[in-house]
């Protein structure tokens, strides 16, 4: 572990708002959107997970990298965060299975970020304000230059990062056991942990790029088809849209997860709109329609699907509609066509660092395959 020598760090919203502390982790400068994260634990699958690319990360937990890191609770090859915004970091990791400390993470990946801010004030600020852009520097302290390189830098709006955060060849998650099923999982930026799950129920999974086509898709003689999360804005995967689509005009079981949530929607015929700061943490209250549970998850998304959550929908694929709806804000956070097996959720119930209040939705998904499976079989044994 190497000793710290932070040097000063500034961090500017476009908005004009400094923060002054210290660097944490790669010295330089970034800029990016910067969004908060709610979550008291799972700072190393926050940082792995791919949804995160284009964006700098608030914690709003005061006390951070205090466990360090270690390569096995990667979510995927690599830290996606562009900028890292933490008030008080751990000086010495405390935990058998660290490797090295969060501090040399973020540097041997390059990742510029800031310690020393006030997390609370900074997540006040956005939450009134909105998500917006800002910048991290530790090598000036021109202010004004800074506030115009963040007003300079894309927004997130109209962004698509699906070609640099998915898998470039195919590849495939055996079964755990005895295979039952097996799934096409198209990746754009899946996390690691979700076809561990599926793999856990005896499902062979096969993971591929999100420029694949149906046809790719169909090759695979999927059981049911998976479509992941992601970063970026959902209005700009028109590809991914029209695969979707050609899985539900075949019938083949569907389940989408947070970006899969929304271009499912799109599928439908929805639109999607920008939250004001999104919905990033792993203590998101969500109730469940179709049972009236109300679920504790995790989330990380800044866009949402338009849909009514109070009456059904029609789609080019019959009637949907809304069966999981966000207890603070009423966002849509699940969809389901109601004549064939299709569904989705908006948060991640593979959650690695908790809860698992969700996790019964990849045995839903099961359910759906073995029953469609088994209804297949009937109709061949009677021709």
């Amino acid at each position: 572990m190497s000793e710290r020598h932070p040097v000063p760090a500034l961090l500017v919203l476009e908005d004009g708002r400094v923060f002054r502390g210290e660097s944490y982790g790669a010295a330089g400068t970034t800029v990016a959107e910067i969004v908060f994260n709610t979550g008291m634990t799972g700072y190393q699958e926050t940082l792995t997970d791919p949804s995160y690319r284009g964006q700098i990360v608030v914690m709003t937990a005061p006390h951070i990298g205090n466990t360090g890191a270690n390569l096995e609770d990667f979510e995927s090859r690599k830290v996606w965060v562009s900028g890292y915004v933490v008030r008080d970091p751990a000086r010495v990791p405390s935990n058998w299975r660290s490797t090295q400390s969060l501090d040399d993470l973020l540097s041997s990946q390059g990742v510029v970020g800031i310690s020393g801010v006030d997390t609370r004030a900074l997540t006040r600020h956005l939450r009134e304000r909105g998500s917006m852009r800002a910048v991290i520097s530790t090598e000036t302290s021109d202010v004004e230059a800074l506030i115009e390189q963040a007003n300079a830098a894309p927004e997130m709006t109209g962004s698509n990062f699906l070609a640099d955060v998915t898998t470039q060849e195919p590849y495939v998650v055996p079964a755990q056991g005895e295979k039952r099923l097996t799934v096409a999982a198209l990746d754009l930026g899946i996390k690691g942990m979700t076809p561990r799950r599926m793999a856990e129920r005896g499902i062979e999974v096969h993971v591929l790029p999100a420029t694949s086509s149906l046809d790719d898709v169909l090759a695979a003689e999927p059981d049911g088809v998976f479509v992941s999360n992601g970063p970026g804005d959902p209005a700009t995967a028109d590809h991914a849209v029209e695969v979707i689509q050609g899985v539900l005009e075949r019938k083949i079981p569907f389940f989408g997860i947070c970006l899969g949530n929304q271009l499912f929607g799109r599928a439908l015929g929805r639109g999607t709109y920008k939250l004001k700061y999104g919905h990033r943490g792993i203590n998101q209250p969500v109730q469940d329609r179709t049972t009236g549970r109300v679920e504790v998850t995790a989330h990380n998304h800044g866009f949402a699907v338009d849909a009514p959550i109070d009456s059904d929908f029609d789609t080019p694929f019959g009637p949907a509609r809304v069966t999981h709806v966000g207890l603070n804000d009423d966002v849509v956070e699940g969809l389901a066509l109601l004549e064939q097996t299709a569904f989705s959720v908006q948060y991640h119930p593979e959650a690695a660092a908790g809860p698992h209040d969700a996790a019964y939705l990849f045995d839903r998904f099961v359910d759906a395959m073995q029953g469609e499976a088994a209804d297949n079989a009937t109709q061949e044994g009677n021709r």
